[in-house]
């Protein structure tokens, strides 16, 4: 079954490569500080927030609040890895206490040691992104693709591999990731749900400076998607997936 998906109502498509320069780590936006499986691969909530964040910092706060509503509509489409090996390890984590320690003694302090899950991703090949819809400025989003330069958690660090260029055809072996069950997918992939701007999300909410809360489910919603990988070896401290086709 193939997996390239027809250019749509789309004007067109950027294209984007990226080779991982470190260790990608993304949680589900469902789970806890404690623990949590890594996702495989940025989801669109992740890559639209890195936009968001390069717009602020170079066009400056009051262009990025007027690019948001095109930012935050646009269509993402992914082309994983060939390769991913995600280790897994438990932590010793530092975070807020409920209770304050009783002076003195060795566990004094605004926060407190305890032990968390983290999962690890090391890319073995590139990571294509693909942005679809009606961009408000080509040229600016071509310019703020170039200064994306870590996805997921901060430290996931990226490197893009060339200029992004315009298309009018999404290339085969990409995702498009807007929850439509109608698409076409592997039955032998492994599943897994990235999260989405919605219609609702204001800029506002999404300046984490203005104390807004975004309600999973609301304005932050989740895409349903099977990637098209397949578990190749395991043991209690990796797991090892490959691309399939």
């Amino acid at each position: 079954m193939t997996l390239t998906h027809p250019v749509e109502s789309y004007e067109s498509w950027l294209l984007a490569e990226y080779e991982s320069t470190a260790l990608f780590s993304l949680k589900p936006a469902w789970a806890t500080s404690s623990g949590g499986k890594s996702l495989l691969v940025p989801t669109p909530y992740a890559i639209k927030m890195a936009l968001l964040d390069v717009a602020c910092r170079v066009a400056g706060v009051t262009a990025a609040e007027e690019a948001w509503p095109w930012l935050r509509d646009l269509t993402v489409a992914l082309r994983p890895p060939g390769r991913v090996v995600v280790t897994n390890l438990f932590a010793r984590i530092l975070k807020p206490r409920r209770n304050p320690a009783r002076p003195g003694t060795p566990h004094a302090g605004p926060l407190g040691k305890t032990i968390a899950f983290r999962e690890y991703v090391h890319f073995d090949g590139p990571l294509g992104i693909a942005l679809g819809g009606k961009a408000g400025d080509r040229s600016r989003l071509a310019d703020w693709l170039l200064q994306v330069n870590y996805l997921g958690k901060r430290g996931g660090f990226m490197q893009l591999l060339a200029l992004p260029a315009w298309t009018d055809t999404l290339p085969t072996g990409f995702i498009v990731v807007d929850g439509d069950p109608t698409r076409p997918f592997l039955a032998d992939g492994i599943i897994q749900q990235l999260d989405d701007c919605d219609a609702s999300l204001t800029f506002d909410k999404a300046n984490i400076y203005s104390g807004k809360r975004i309600t999973l489910g609301k304005e932050r919603v989740l895409r349903h998607v099977v990637l098209p990988y397949r578990l190749v070896s395991s043991s209690k401290g990796f797991s090892y997936y490959e691309r399939i086709g």
